[in-house]
């Protein structure tokens, strides 16, 4: 199925000329729960991983916390369980929602597990093919079309920690076929549900505050964008009109590479490369959500008619089953000098 981002309210470089040059291209990716192989483009799914070559593994300290742990395939149990009983109630709401066995699986689970011992087993948490995502940042003058993210399921301090690989899907002869899974993680929302992705091309522009002075005055003043819009201007935009460039206008919400960087958390900050200091590109967006209470404007017009149904309890368009940071983002930028070069976390 292919998704489709609605057409924006209006051309807003046509009203604002200056926006024009800084239009970037970003590939929304619309990650949505299916049964990836390792050959396609993926959220969660399977690596096409060379046998021959050590999975990674975390080897710095982690905090306990007072959650108790649980292993993948709890958590794969646990959300079997969920999605059981929803589909039960729907059938019969005057009936019991889990069965006798649902519920002593569910207590066994939430027992947890013990501390893990020794380096952790990272998560997969991404695998794009340049076939998929062609305008995908990838190292210059390399033969890599493959690109793999995966992260420890501990924070550090806030956040998993990422860890990056670029390679030639074709000089991958013996694929690893049973990689490693960590005993424990810390939350079950750091556990990627598997998805398939169907990448979608979007137009962005830079966040309001990475504006010239200049560009931010004219976006705060309304009589341009009655010029514009004129009676079918949202009266919720009146008072400060530049919302509706930040809410609709600049930035995708959700999974994505390339683009903007979306901020929220913070205002702007610099990105510089730890290695050389020049400033760091963004590479891939990990999203909570594919779109926020109040941003349904990016909801693709498929999902507007035919809802991809969403295991119960979660946060709107939450179809990874992500949580960063309690719904904010997790942006990865990449150094545009050298693949080799650190790559930078960014929660927003």
């Amino acid at each position: 199925m292919r998704y489709t981002t609605p057409q924006r309210p209006l051309e807003v470089a046509e009203l604002f000329p200056q926006l024009a040059p800084l239009a970037r291209t970003a590939t929304r990716l619309h990650p949505r729960p299916g049964s990836p192989t390792p050959h396609d483009s993926s959220v969660g799914g399977p690596l096409l991983w060379p046998a021959d070559e050590p999975w990674p593994h975390c080897e710095a300290p982690h905090e306990q916390g007072r959650k108790p742990l649980l292993s993948p395939d709890d958590v794969r149990a646990w959300r079997h369980h969920r999605r059981a009983c929803e589909e039960r109630r729907r059938l019969d709401p005057q009936g019991p929602w889990a069965t006798p066995e649902e519920l002593a699986r569910e207590k066994e689970i939430l027992v947890g597990r013990p501390w893990p011992e020794g380096p952790i087993a990272m998560l997969p948490v991404a695998q794009l093919y340049v076939r998929d995502v062609p305008l995908l940042p990838r190292p210059a003058q390399s033969d890599a079309d493959l690109l793999q993210v995966l992260w420890c399921p501990f924070d550090h301090p806030e956040h998993p920690k990422t860890a990056l690989f670029w390679r030639s899907a074709a000089k991958i002869a013996k694929p690893l076929a049973t990689p490693p899974e960590p005993s424990a993680i810390r939350f079950e929302t750091y556990l990627p549900e598997p998805c398939l992705l169907t990448p979608e091309q979007v137009t962005e522009y830079p966040n309001y505050l990475e504006l010239s002075q200049e560009l931010q005055e004219q976006l705060g003043d309304l009589s341009q964008w009655q010029a514009a819009a004129g009676p079918t201007l949202d009266s919720s935009f009146r008072i400060a009109p530049q919302e509706r460039y930040v809410d609709m206008l600049s930035t995708a919400p959700g999974w994505k590479t390339g683009g903007w960087t979306r901020w929220g958390l913070t205002d702007p900050i610099p990105r510089r490369c730890p290695e050389c200091g020049c400033e760091a590109e963004p590479l891939l967006t990990i999203a909570t959500t594919e779109w926020a209470s109040g941003g349904e404007s990016w909801a693709p017009e498929e999902e507007q008619t035919h809802p991809t149904p969403l295991l119960p309890g979660n946060p709107p368009a939450n179809f990874t089953m992500i949580d960063i940071a309690s719904g904010y983002d997790l942006q990865l930028h990449t150094c545009p000098v050298s693949p080799n070069h650190p790559h930078i976390d960014l929660i927003q």
